[in-house]
């Protein structure tokens, strides 16, 4: 099985917030396809000046998807761009697995994709997201939390525990632990340890 991961970028994306996914993933070729997309294809520039061509989203047939939403400064202004938050919930629905990663989580939320769920964010911006999904079920102190098909993550770095917390599941804890060793990254297993919860209270 081979799924289509697409990585949806946007203005003042935060590098990091898709680039360790992206790092994992990469590094499972035969599972694993990227694809940058973008509402209108193109280059696309991240809040640290990291520019990425992206696509232009491309349904096809038979094809598994995984959607990943990462967070950033660029989030701020999204969640009130209606035809954006539109965009999200259409890919949503097409998609296998959604994955968002630090501020991620407000655009989903705003689509109405995590009502009723539980789900995490990045903590330094935690009033502002829970603010974009009152029918959420937010979960403050976790590194990242799995709700059935939808996975959020903390902030920025917790996107890679989270992606390797994906694998586990998918693959099975020695694939996971295999691509940690791989890029010498040491994996915080425990999806609830999270020492960041209380830094910004």
């Amino acid at each position: 099985m081979i799924y289509i991961v697409d990585v949806l970028l946007f203005d003042d994306f935060e590098t990091l917030d898709v680039f360790g996914p992206v790092e994992i993933l990469g590094k499972l070729p035969d599972t694993f396809k990227l694809n940058f997309i973008s509402t209108d294809g193109g280059l696309v520039e991240s809040s640290q000046k990291v520019r990425v061509e992206t696509n232009l989203y491309k349904e096809e047939k038979d094809v598994e998807r995984i959607l990943i939403v990462p967070g950033g400064n660029g989030t701020r202004e999204n969640v009130d761009d209606e035809s954006f938050i539109s965009f999200i919930k259409e890919l949503h629905t097409r998609a296998k697995y959604t994955l968002s990663v630090c501020t991620g989580s407000a655009l989903l939320s705003k689509a109405g994709i995590l009502d009723n769920k539980r789900a995490t964010t990045n903590k330094k911006a935690y009033s502002w997201v829970i603010e974009q999904g009152e029918q959420v079920q937010w979960i403050k102190e976790a590194r990242w939390v799995k709700d059935e098909n939808i996975y959020t993550s903390s902030g920025v770095s917790a996107g890679m525990d989270m992606t390797l917390g994906f694998i586990e599941n998918l693959l099975g804890k020695e694939k996971a632990l295999e691509t940690s060793q791989r890029i010498e990254y040491i994996w915080n297993e425990d999806s609830t340890y999270d020492p960041f919860s209380k830094l910004y209270e």
